[in-house]
């Protein structure tokens, strides 16, 4: 009988303690469908390190001045400011032509990399893991070795084989490009600590998948650029304007929220964003394509020795008449109207910038929550990191580059002549002799 009670009271424990974990379970439930946050994430979260909050660098004399108003009103006025100063910088460059735009690209790739790598040393405390910190720079070295040879060689062979040294590069430039990523990678596995076998592996991927999305998008970049200045101008001007028409609608106008990852995001934003973006594509496209410093290539002048910006504009950028459809005929009274071809192209890099580009701010928001912090850095007051400006850029400079190449680009004759020079002398005189 002892035994039994004894059972019988295990049981009836056990049943409380069922009942206590079914209400605790079905208040998690709530606490999800209120927060939109589970027991189990958060219990993942709280596994992951915190990467340790930047102080605030605004500048004291913007804390002076806007110190009696509230942080809302603070931040938009903050941002403001320094939207307009990003703005006249970028409007320099542009004047200083595309080579320095070039630099100021890969110094911009450079930071970006510095901003996502202290993330992962932060998050999984490598601090004191062997080599890495060299290793992930060298990495970055190899790899901008790699593209911008390619690059070098692609748009200014010319160039390229009037120096010997530059000849021989070329011509071994994807062996040395390899033999340079071997050596860092025979130097990871020398590097590995049976303690640490596990996080370095952590940061091995971390680090290449960092060298995919900020060096290759930024290598785009610069291809795009050399197509014209317009193809590297118009897109990166949409993204920007749809950020910044994006956040004055949001801001004066938002009231339904858009995506959890980014509570301050609202439809009202994102709508207004999409047709602001769409007319300032098709206005700055109709400016631009009038000028040829913006429209021709870059190419390298054998005569000057210089890098030059002239050619006779290709049809793209000639005008022409369209016939409006009927429907927009009766409401203007037009039967046609005079555009530049690209202005047509640039409603799909402008739709593309409101509609698609905006998933790589959401991307970027996801990876900031998922290591609890508000900003890659705090390099720009009110804005946050390098790569807080740039996260949709990445992405468009991909749509870019695909879209020059599947419905722009032509047969290219210096591809023909790199493969003519490179053939033996004897090979070059008698080509009718070459085995097909």
């Amino acid at each position: 009988m002892t035994e039994l009670r004894q059972r019988g009271g295990r049981d009836t424990e056990s049943t409380v303690q069922q009942q206590r974990s079914e209400d605790k379970a079905s208040d998690s439930e709530l606490r999800v469908e209120k927060d939109g946050v589970s027991d189990n994430e958060s219990k993942v979260d709280s596994g992951v390190p915190e990467v340790p909050v930047p102080p605030d660098d605004t500048p004291e004399v913007l804390n002076k001045a806007l110190s009696g108003l509230s942080s809302r009103w603070k931040n938009w006025w903050v941002r403001g400011i320094l939207t307009l100063a990003m703005i006249s910088f970028f409007f320099f460059i542009i004047y200083l032509g595309p080579m320095v735009l070039m630099m100021i690209v890969l110094c911009v790739q450079i930071k970006c990399f510095q901003e996502i790598i202290t993330i992962g040393y932060s998050v999984y405390h490598s601090y004191h893991l062997p080599w890495f910190r060299t290793l992930s720079w060298y990495f970055l070295l190899c790899v901008n070795y790699f593209f911008y040879g390619e690059t070098v060689t692609d748009y200014f062979f010319t160039l390229v084989q009037r120096e010997e040294p530059l000849r021989i590069l070329s011509k071994y430039h994807r062996f040395i490009s390899f033999t340079l990523y071997l050596t860092g990678f025979c130097m990871f596995v020398l590097s590995l600590v049976k303690k640490h076998y596990r996080l370095q592996f952590y940061m091995f991927g971390w680090t290449h998948v960092t060298l995919l999305i900020v060096v290759t998008q930024s290598h785009l970049i610069i291809h795009n650029l050399f197509e014209g200045m317009i193809w590297f101008i118009v897109p990166i001007s949409c993204v920007i304007c749809n950020d910044i028409m994006a956040y004055m609608f949001g801001f004066f106008f938002g009231r339904t929220p858009l995506i959890k990852l980014s509570p301050k995001k609202t439809w009202e934003g994102f709508i207004g964003g999409f047709f602001s973006t769409i007319v300032f594509g098709i206005m700055l496209s109709y400016v631009m394509s009038g000028y040829r410093y913006f429209v021709c290539p870059v190419e390298f002048n054998n005569d000057s020795n210089s890098f030059q910006v002239d050619c006779e504009p290709s049809d793209l950028f000639q005008l022409q008449d369209y016939a409006l459809p009927s429907v927009l005929e009766s409401v203007t009274g037009w039967t046609t109207v005079r555009l530049y071809p690209f202005q047509i192209h640039s409603i799909a890099l402008s739709s593309f910038a409101s509609i698609v580009g905006p998933f790589g701010g959401f991307f970027a928001s996801g990876f900031k929550r998922a290591f609890k912090i508000k900003d890659f850095a705090n390099t720009i007051p009110g804005h946050g990191g390098i790569m807080d400006r740039f996260d949709c850029q990445y992405l468009m400079a991909t749509f870019v580059n695909v879209y020059i190449a599947s419905f722009i680009r032509g047969p290219n004759p210096s591809k023909v002549i790199q493969q003519l020079l490179a053939l033996r002398v004897d090979q070059q005189k008698n080509p009718k002799n070459l085995q097909p």
